[in-house]
């Protein structure tokens, strides 16, 4: 019997409001498909939680056996300024104000959202579409919805018809939210006079004079809207009909409820059978924005550089600090609570590092019943984990796991009546959780490793030339600082490059 099938999965969908057992569309098959970011700034850490909680879910349908094919977009064209459809490319608008080409923009930033996630330890997906890598799809499949009646063309913009799609199909059936209601809370906003409805949405904008990123298409030049793109990408790669697609919570509406409205406009199926949502971050239990002041990135989390902050924490700190929490829960940022994640992440790697030391098992006559209270510990760390990607709980159970081994450390007759293979096979799993589903690096291991050390080494580099790039001379200083005051220095070469020694 296969893993997946031992611990079937349930998954809360966001689509039907409710947990549901996952029954993948293909037999040991998983495909799914998550928003990526777009690269018009730096990541900020309500990406980097986003995006560990579905790395773990890949992790996990991987370790059960599954074959899986993650793809996760790169914005690169069409997200415009206020999420609306006036207004400014967000992108080409960081082009504008930097003197930039947009492509050096979306090169720019994507580098910096690659190393990122190398950063805290996220696999890369299985394929990495751009926006601007699709245009002819995303045109094809205008067309067709077009076609199918539910879009409209005004002076070169083509609009969704959300009204005329309402009286085939329901629209707001993700979010919940009623056509007529939205309509009674919709602001009349300014160059909208062209659509038919406040409610319609934009699926391509005629580029005006002056507009960098465009493309010629049958309305005219012009460049695809931000929601075409992942109706058009995920369908590509994973067909009309798949099985999981995922994002922040901030994306239900509009942006996945546009995706399904176009699926179905244009292929009458409404992609993904499992919707599943991530929360929001919050620091001292307020929401997380740069008006609030209490916006930090992932650099500044890394080296303790922001008022909040009483020092710097590790990336798996951090990363640990995220998988303490449910990944639809909103997580609340604290100094006390990331120092609480710290110690249970050391805690979990002593024990780790304590197994190797450990008397051998079943040297002694055996007793069934501590037998099976240890295997019933990690069966119950895997239930926990296919209880819709329970990490918080899962994490309980390798803490009692961590006890046992402390315990058979320091009493040996404790784990002589221990059955071999029944050991065996819980600290395989119990190692296998740890770093090949939490995607958790053992950090003291690592110093000692001069391979990875040289990796972690090239990130922080890569940092310091995106801060120093981008005129941030107080965290490229507080970096280049932070390493010599931890015995590494760093040495600013011809070209922009950089080296460093070790004292």
């Amino acid at each position: 019997m296969s893993l997946y099938e031992q611990y079937p999965i349930s998954i809360y969908n966001s689509l039907e409001k409710e947990k549901q057992v996952f029954k993948p569309i293909h037999e040991g098959r998983v495909g799914m498909y998550v928003c990526g970011p777009t690269v018009y700034s730096d990541v900020h850490l309500g990406n980097v939680r986003t995006f560990v909680s579905f790395d773990i879910i890949f992790r996990y349908l991987k370790f059960l056996g599954y074959k899986v094919r993650y793809v996760r977009n790169i914005t690169d064209v069409g997200h415009l300024v206020g999420d609306a459809d006036e207004g400014e490319d967000k992108i080409a608008k960081k082009a504008r104000l930097e003197e930039l080409e947009p492509m050096e923009v979306v090169q720019k930033y994507t580098n910096g959202f690659h190393d990122v996630m190398q950063l805290f330890n996220n696999i890369p997906p299985s394929i990495e579409p751009t926006a601007t890598g699709h245009i002819v799809e995303q045109i094809e499949f205008v067309q067709k919805i077009i076609d199918n009646g539910y879009a409209y063309e005004k002076d070169g913009n083509v609009y969704f018809d959300v009204r005329r799609f309402g009286q085939d199909h329901e629209y707001g059936e993700l979010s919940g939210r009623n056509i007529d209601e939205m309509l009674s809370n919709t602001r009349a906003l300014s160059g909208q006079d062209q659509k038919n409805d406040p409610l319609d949405f934009a699926l391509w904008k005629k580029a005006e004079g002056g507009h960098l990123m465009r493309w010629p298409s049958p309305w005219g030049e012009g460049f695809p809207g931000w929601h075409l793109e992942c109706s058009v990408m995920s369908t590509k790669y994973l067909g009309e009909t798949f099985d999981i697609h995922g994002g922040g919570m901030d994306l239900k509406f509009p942006h996945h409820e546009a995706e399904i409205a176009q699926n179905k406009g244009c292929c009458h199926k409404g992609g993904a059978n499992y919707w599943i949502h991530g929360n929001m971050l919050t620091v001292n239990s307020r929401k997380m924005a740069k008006s609030e002041g209490n916006g930090f990135t992932p650099e500044q989390l890394l080296t303790g550089d922001h008022k909040l902050l009483e020092r710097g924490y590790s990336a798996m700190t951090v990363r640990f600090f995220m998988l303490m929490s449910h990944y639809a829960s909103t997580l609340d940022f604290s100094n006390e609570a990331l120092q609480a994640a710290e110690k249970g992440y050391k805690r979990l790697m002593a024990s780790v590092n304590l197994l190797e030391k450990l008397a051998k098992p079943g040297t002694a006559s055996i007793d069934k019943a501590k037998t099976q209270e240890l295997a019933d510990i990690v069966d119950k760390a895997m239930k926990d984990l296919s209880d819709d990607f329970n990490t918080a709980k899962a994490i309980a159970n390798l803490f009692e796991l961590s006890t046992k081994i402390n315990t058979y450390n320091q009493q040996p007759s404790e784990l002589a009546v221990i059955d071999p293979e029944v050991f065996e096979q819980a600290i395989e799993r119990f190692k296998g959780i740890i770093f090949d589903v939490l995607g958790l690096r053992n950090e003291a291991e690592a110093a000692q490793d001069g391979k990875t050390l040289d990796s972690v080494m090239q990130v922080l580099i890569e940092l310091r030339k995106q801060a120093k790039f981008s005129k941030n001379y107080a965290l490229s200083d507080k970096i280049r600082d932070d390493l010599k005051a931890a015995g590494i220095q760093l040495k600013d070469e011809k070209g922009g490059e950089m080296s460093y020694t070790i004292d």
